[in-house]
């Protein structure tokens, strides 16, 4: 059979979308790009994600890729009892190019001049409607089954960063929760060993991706304690532990363990990367109340988790790592 315009641009688009989905930093960086493939793959003239408020009974568009002719802009919110979208879910037809004459009663399609149109539900993890990914024009499409496939996929993959960002929400509404005198280091303010442990196994158990940890020892403390005092020795540790907060990024945690020893979570960087990162903003010149001195860093230790491993298991391997880290900078060169 040979192949349409619109399966040649699909086969060819799909080259893209991996790149997509792993420099996705939320849902619209992941949802932009995604519209603009998708134009290209259906080559309709407005492309657009959805959110249904059922309850409300609105449908509101998020984010809209338009042309000229066709144009969906976003913010628009209408009844979603006269969407196409509710028609389509409703009767399971979910590409028609015969708009006017099959949905005549929709004032929103009518006003907007769509003749063919194609939309996949975006459900979340739960079985939840969250909305819908759209494709109109105001000409007449054709399409093959493959075509269609290829929208449905972008839709799930769009519901999966939906759960992603959701679960991160729910991480920081723990955090925040976990923000009282059993949780926290009362010194530095960052959470402990014991809020720390909790969080990273609820972030394994709830991330189908890999979580980079950590394990941080500061060498030299002993020396800065004995030569300034204790209380310079606490200011240090609060130092580092504001310095480790400015390079984490939202979803990212930081606890002190106890003592010298500080750990870090990661589900956005590498282990590399975040080693490097680490290193970078704890060493250098450190300025306190009453001294100022130059400090050669931290020992870093990182891994990446694997399946199955709880919090305990990917701490220990990381503090292993430490100390062969530690090893090679005591060692003479």
């Amino acid at each position: 059979m040979q192949s349409t315009p619109t399966d040649i641009r699909a086969e060819e688009s799909l080259a893209d979308l991996a790149s997509y989905v792993s420099a996705a930093r939320d849902l619209e960086s992941l949802t932009r790009p995604m519209l603009a493939l998708m134009e290209r793959v259906t080559g309709l003239e407005s492309t657009y994600l959805t959110s249904i408020d059922e309850a409300a009974g609105q449908q509101t568009v998020l984010f809209s890729h338009c042309s000229e002719r066709l144009d969906i802009p976003e913010g628009l919110s209408v009844p979603w009892g006269d969407t196409l979208c509710k028609r389509a879910l409703s009767e399971e037809t979910y590409f028609v190019n015969d708009v006017p004459e099959r949905w005549s009663d929709s004032d929103a399609a009518r006003q907007l001049g769509i003749t063919s149109y194609m939309s996949q539900p975006v459900i979340t993890a739960d079985g939840q409607l969250y909305g819908t990914l759209c494709a109109a024009s105001s000409l007449r499409a054709t399409f093959s089954a493959a075509t269609t496939n290829i929208v449905s996929l972008f839709a799930k993959l769009i519901g999966q960063q939906i759960d992603r960002e959701m679960m991160f929400n729910r991480l920081i509404d723990t955090n925040s929760r976990l923000l009282n005198s059993a949780s926290i280091d009362p010194l530095t303010g960052v959470a402990n060993r014991r809020a720390f442990i909790e969080q990273l196994d609820a972030l394994l158990a709830a991330s189908d991706s890999t979580v980079s940890v950590a394990f941080i020892d500061l060498d030299g403390f002993k020396e800065i304690n004995d030569r300034y005092g204790h209380d310079t020795g606490d200011r240090f540790l609060i130092e580092i532990s504001l310095r480790l907060l400015k390079c984490l990024r939202r979803q990212d945690i930081v606890a002190r363990l106890g003592g010298d020893e500080f750990v870090v979570a990661s589900l956005e960087a590498s282990e590399e990367t975040l080693k490097q990162r680490i290193e970078a903003e704890t060493q250098g010149k450190i300025s306190l109340a009453t001294h100022c001195f130059h400090y050669d860093g931290p020992s870093v230790g990182t891994v990446e988790s694997e399946p199955g491993e709880d919090a305990r298991a990917v701490i220990a391997r990381a503090d292993q790592a430490m100390y062969e880290v530690k090893k090679k900078r005591r060692s003479p060169r």
